[in-house]
């Protein structure tokens, strides 16, 4: 992976872990997730209709499938997401998505793409999972089991964390062959896929409409700081696809496992901040294998 890509990366992990903490904190639910999208529509409105030009009418029913596709699997990926959050940690809902989303993803990508990769390279993708097991809390997540109430929080985060984990790795794929193959902009797949995913949202605002403003109004600042860095993290993200193998990129980004150790435990005040620290040190080692392999 060339150092400009991997900078790509970098930057897009802080963003990354950053509207992570800003959605956990805002304890949202699906009209959080639509107030995000119309917000993305707006901001975003002037970049996509000038990637779009002269760009979209050459489209045929492939790249609007695969626009259709990308869409709804990051719709059902946030929203799980979401309720991940609500039903446990972050420290143990973030972690086990990011772990387990770039493992599948990552040999998916080797079989599906046809693309290579060292010795070096896999020890890397498996350092960064194991430092998933470490940042999710290590040891102490059998101890907390123990307890009945501490039990129930864990076991929601592992499973929201995995059923995360999945669409993470469904929508990698479809992305990372929109950007590869299709040759698709990075910017027209996140705009068009948040796009497709407004009729889908709307439908529950309009049926409670006094519900939608009243969380519009309590969360729109956590929704607006979202709808700036979460696009703008992704579409790094897949511009920096097309530079190195999706099967590097998608465990490298998991450097944000870093930043989220840090902002989790400290902000948040989720403890087992040292325990995750030294995870987070296993997943950087493991992208600087991926990085030179």
């Amino acid at each position: 992976m060339s150092l400009f890509a991997l900078s790509l990366v970098l930057i897009a992990a802080l963003l990354h872990a950053t509207w992570n903490l800003v959605a956990k904190k805002a304890g949202g639910d699906s009209r959080f997730a639509l107030l995000s999208s119309l917000m993305i529509l707006v901001l975003w409105g002037p970049v996509g209709i000038w990637a779009a030009w002269g760009t979209v009418p050459l489209w045929g029913a492939k790249e609007w499938a695969l626009i259709f596709a990308s869409g709804i699997t990051h719709l059902v990926y946030f929203n799980v997401l979401l309720r991940g959050y609500a039903a446990s940690d972050l420290t143990v809902v973030y972690p086990v998505a990011r772990g387990t989303g770039p493992l599948i993803s990552s040999f998916g990508a080797l079989l599906l793409l046809d693309e290579h990769m060292s010795l070096g390279g896999v020890l890397g993708v498996f350092a960064v999972t194991g430092g998933v097991f470490l940042i999710a809390g290590g040891p102490s997540l059998w101890a907390r089991a123990h307890d009945p109430v501490q039990r129930q929080r864990v076991m929601a985060g592992l499973g929201y964390g995995a059923a995360t984990g999945c669409m993470i790795a469904l929508y990698t794929l479809i992305d990372g062959y929109s950007v590869k193959v299709m040759l698709i902009s990075p910017i027209l797949i996140d705009y068009f896929g948040n796009l497709a995913r407004l009729p889908f949202m709307l439908p529950s605002a309009l049926r409670k409409p006094t519900a939608f403003m009243e969380s519009a109004r309590a969360l729109w600042k956590h929704a607006l700081v979202l709808a700036v860095i979460s696009p703008l993290g992704y579409i790094l993200v897949l511009y920096a696809a097309r530079l190195a193998p999706l099967s590097h990129v998608a465990p490298a980004r998991e450097v944000s496992m870093l930043f989220a150790a840090l902002l989790g435990g400290r902000l948040l005040g989720e403890g087992e901040r040292g325990t995750r620290i030294v995870g987070a040190a296993c997943i950087a080692a493991g992208v600087v294998g991926l990085a030179t392999g």
